[in-house]
């Protein structure tokens, strides 16, 4: 039968059989992994597992309903507690009140959706492109990425929970439907706007609009509204008083965006919104209850414990950790010891703020105080000053870092020389007995070429050569600026990060004078390591967390060696001769407090007087204290010459005073330094005072200088020097110290009582 044929049997509805081989080869091209995948399974597949999807989906909406608001949304207080558990403070009831819709202008209510979800008014309550995302990327293990609607994000805020799988991201979607269709827009934009949060412990709008603007969510403008709506993005990075630069950019591009798209969708006037400006929020209002120095350590804890949030894994960035703890539940015990709580908060008042008068003088109003107490054996901080009150200053004044710490930096350029093994230009180890030059303005140089910077010493007085240990209990500047290039400033400033200051400084040679920004609580952090001979301290406020859905462990805050024992007691040893025999002596040596306690520390105050410092440490307490001139109404530095009624605020003044006043009034004991050293003040002199003064390079006629007391003023004229007589016989050292090689020779630094200024400059 020819082709022709075969067609017209099957057109009349025939059969007949192929021949053999046509069958063979029919048979053949259906054989193997084309038999299994042919078109029509292929699509009968699809349709099956869609149909399949339908009916789970359809079974999953018939057995979730809308819940009651779950446990998280039933928002609870934080417990603070003291380091014996008595009780600091209950952050109260949550900041939420919850407001009509009818009471919100309608402008307003369409920043919220002109900000998150423009189709809100026509959509059905789920963004399933948005929400695929969302279930792709936690399958994926990218976390939580993709966009959802408002009515989604109301469901999770308020029906469920913030964690990220596919069950949850599923009820989301099942109930947001259901919402839909069973409620009112704006029944869900009220709920929306209502228990969102949006920072500064602000749930819902009406207590954002307070916190924000001072003012009832009735009366929001639209700018403001806008501004609200796109702090919802990001609250803690959002907010304008404590953004960064990066952050305050963004928010602002984001309240653009929110306006933008108001005009886009024809609910703002074009023109109108042209002339509209950023509104910057007011300044932070401390919750009730968080007067005096309390807020300042509430924020302090919660800032330890968010970091550990984070650290732990618990949340994916500071944000989230913000939001669980902003959740409540957590009872945290800070390493705050009462006593020396209420000791510190009366020095301050006591030797400083008792005698500010901003009545009698204007400058008395610019000065803040801010102090950290570490014990450096635990790492605790045992006592914090953080201003005069956190309802009336907001900024902690114990934890910023925008001040300088002017030299109270030096010692970190010694020990970086000591545990490097540094030497001078001209090849001499650097020890707490090396001669410098200490003219003012003499050119730092390296190589043998002078690397064009040349500082002046205090008052621009020169000093000649000069021992290290003279040059620190003087603060003689061009010495310590020769000794950072002799050790290298990359190295210098890799120590100091090691020590606890910010990591990354920039080497160059001016941070010889402490031109970074560091906050007390850094300072007691270096100065703490130093005492724990070179172990790292690294000061904790929280001792612990609970919560009853998580575990928190706060990290040891001792860890190993950042520089060698003998660095760090070195530089002790040379510190103890700043309070004996230098720029802190008249407020710390000669203090009737004292009762032979062993002390050492370093006094700064920066250029134009911005800052002053003096932190020091006993073998067991080390405490910082700075003084930093701030405007109280723009916030900027400024000057503090004149406040309390000195010439010159400087840190052997207020801050050495009120260091010796709270250390000496709560330690127990007095206690020696155990140091392995040969060098620095701790060790005795091996030849006699009449023979150190007149085999030294005319140590009578090199000035001296030392800070002024709060009573007086500085000094233009030195008076003759007098010899301090040793301490030890001249043949031994201090029993605390381990001696394994014969001592070098040292002489007795020769120094008046009544040296009055500090060498301390930028």
């Amino acid at each position: 039968m020819g082709r022709a044929e075969e067609r017209r049997a099957r057109q009349r509805g025939g059969r007949r059989a192929a021949p053999k081989g046509r069958r063979a080869a029919a048979a053949g091209g259906r054989t193997g992994i084309r038999r299994l995948f042919t078109w029509k399974k292929i699509v009968g597949t699809f349709f099956t597992l869609c149909l399949l999807g339908m009916g789970a989906f359809i079974v999953l909406y018939m057995l979730i309903d809308i819940p009651e608001g779950n446990a998280d949304a039933e928002l609870q207080s934080n417990v603070y507690e003291y380091s014996d558990g008595s009780l600091m403070a209950r952050d109260g009831d949550r900041n939420r009140e919850i407001v009509d819709l009818a009471r919100v202008p309608k402008p307003v209510q369409r920043t919220f959706v002109a900000a998150e979800n423009k189709t809100f008014y026509k959509d059905s309550g789920v963004d399933l492109k948005g929400t695929a995302r969302g279930v792709l990327n936690t399958l994926s293990g990218k976390g939580a990425q993709g966009g959802s609607t408002i009515t989604q994000q109301y469901v999770k805020n308020y029906y469920l929970t913030q964690e990220q799988t596919v069950s949850r991201k599923l009820k989301e979607l099942v109930i947001s439907l259901k919402l839909d269709r069973e409620k009112s827009k704006d029944y869900i934009l009220a709920g929306y706007i209502n228990t969102s949060y949006y920072g500064r412990g602000a749930y819902g709008i009406q207590a954002a609009a307070q916190a924000y603007y001072r003012v009832d969510a009735e009366d929001l403008t639209v700018e403001q509204g806008a501004y609200l709506a796109a702090l919802l993005q990001a609250p803690n990075q959002y907010d304008w008083a404590i953004a960064s630069d990066k952050g305050k950019k963004l928010v602002q591009e984001r309240w653009d965006y929110v306006l933008d798209n108001m005009v886009e969708q024809k609910w703002l006037d074009a023109g109108e919104r042209a002339g509209m400006k950023f509104p910057v929020p007011e300044e932070p209002k401390a919750a009730p209850g968080m007067e005096g120095q309390t807020g300042y350590l509430v924020e302090a804890a919660n800032a330890a414990v968010k970091q550990q949030l984070v650290d732990q894994g618990v949340a994916e960035d500071l944000e989230q950790a913000k939001a669980l703890l902003d959740r409540g539940g957590y009872t945290i015990t800070l390493n705050i010891d009462k006593k020396k709580q209420k000791a510190l908060e009366k020095a301050v008042k006591d030797r400083l703020t008792s005698k500010l008068d901003p009545k009698k003088r204007d400058v008395d109003a610019d000065v803040q105080a801010g102090a950290v107490s570490v014990d450096p054996k635990t790492g605790k901080v045992v006592a914090m000053y953080g201003g005069v009150d956190y309802v009336k200053h907001y900024t902690n004044n114990a934890t910023r870092k925008d001040y300088q710490p002017a030299s109270t930096f030096k010692p970190v350029i010694l020990a970086a020389a000591v545990d490097r093994g540094a030497e001078t230009q001209d090849g001499v180890p650097i020890t707490a007995d090396t001669l410098y030059d200490g003219d003012s303005k003499r050119p730092v140089v390296e190589d043998g070429k002078k690397v064009g910077f040349a500082p002046p010493n205090e008052d621009d007085r020169d000093y000649g050569d000069i021992t290290v240990q003279e040059a620190m209990n003087k603060s003689v500047n061009s010495v310590f600026a020769q000794m950072g290039v002799d050790v290298g400033m990359t190295d210098v400033m890799k120590t100091a990060g090691a020590l606890g200051m910010s990591e990354n400084l920039d080497p160059f040679p001016a941070q010889t004078l402490g031109t970074m920004g560091a906050s007390p609580m850094q300072m007691a952090g270096v100065y703490a390591t130093l005492a724990n001979h070179g172990k790292q301290v690294t000061p904790s406020i929280v001792k612990s967390v609970e919560h009853k859905d998580r575990t928190i462990e706060m990290p040891d805050p001792v860890g190993g060696s950042v520089i060698s024992r003998r660095a760090a007691d070195t530089v002790t040893s040379v510190l103890t001769g700043v309070v004996d025999d230098g720029t802190a002596k008249v407020s710390v040596r000669d203090n009737p407090l004292r009762d032979g306690q062993q002390v050492a520390g370093k006094t700064g105050t920066s250029d134009d007087n911005k800052s002053a410092w003096f932190t020091g440490y006993t073998p067991d307490l080390v405490t910082s204290v700075g003084l930093f001139g701030e405007d109280p109404k723009t916030g900027k530095q400024v000057p503090m010459y004149g406040a309390g009624g000195v010439d010159r605020v400087n840190g052997g003044g207020f801050p050495a005073e009120i260091w010796a006043a709270y250390t000496f009034g709560v330690l127990d004991k007095v206690s020696e330094f155990d140091l392995e050293t040969q060098q620095g003040a701790g060790v005795a002199p091996t030849r006699s005072p009449s023979q150190s003064e007149t085999e030294s390079e005319t140590p009578s006629q090199t000035p001296t200088t030392e800070e002024p007391t709060t009573s007086a003023p500085p000094s233009t004229t030195s008076p003759p020097p007098t010899t301090e007589p040793p301490t030890q016989t001249p043949t031994s050292p201090p029993p605390s110290q381990t001696q394994t090689t014969p001592p070098p020779p040292t002489f007795d630094l020769p120094g008046g009582p009544d040296e009055p200024l500090d060498n301390d400059r930028e």
